[in-house]
């Protein structure tokens, strides 16, 4: 799975280590938001890197967490969704707006295919300094670099060069930094 290819989304194994990360995930959103360090340890517990300075507001989702790394002083707003079948990497100082999601499955668009419950996983890295707005959509194997901002509602299908404005539905750089 971690290497792209293709993989069983039925597989027993994978499905005992995602039902184990459901669960810390609902404990995690069950916490009184209040209870700081009751977050930041579960936080330590499904991500796969993090820092002090992790904050991500309830709720947030994602499938296996581990797979997950964020770096120095990362922020995320409600609703954050991460499908983690690939690794998501994102760098220091990011900013995540609410209702973002960013997939890393991918699936066959032959229905015979995609019933048969074969898919396969691209991963997604994000530079440092990025701030991705509300409503953003982040799709499989997609690299944004550093210094970029995401307008909100973009759907991001293709790379991102550092240093630029995107935005739109598929997003396009507007404005260079």
């Amino acid at each position: 799975m971690l290497a792209g290819e293709v993989y069983s989304a039925v597989d027993e194994q994978l499905l005992k280590e995602l039902n184990a990360t459901k669960d810390l995930v609902w404990q995690y959103n069950s916490l009184r938001p209040t209870d700081f360090a009751g977050r930041k340890a579960l936080l330590g517990q499904i991500l796969g890197q993090s820092d002090e300075d992790t904050f991500i507001n309830q709720p947030f989702y994602c499938d296996y967490g581990k797979h997950i790394k964020v770096g120095k002083r990362f922020f995320a707003n409600f609703n954050f969704t991460v499908l983690d079948e690939a690794y998501v990497t994102i760098g220091d100082d990011c900013f995540v707006g609410p209702n973002v999601g960013i997939y890393t499955a991918c699936h066959s668009t032959d229905p015979v295919e995609r019933n048969s419950r074969k898919e396969w996983a691209l991963p997604v890295t994000i530079g440092n300094n990025v701030w991705i707005g509300g409503s953003v959509t982040i799709l499989a194997g997609v690299t944004i670099g550093d210094n970029v901002t995401i307008g909100a509602g973009s759907v991001v299908v293709r790379d991102v060069p550092s240093g630029v404005v995107v935005a739109g539905n598929p997003a396009r750089i507007i404005k260079k930094l």
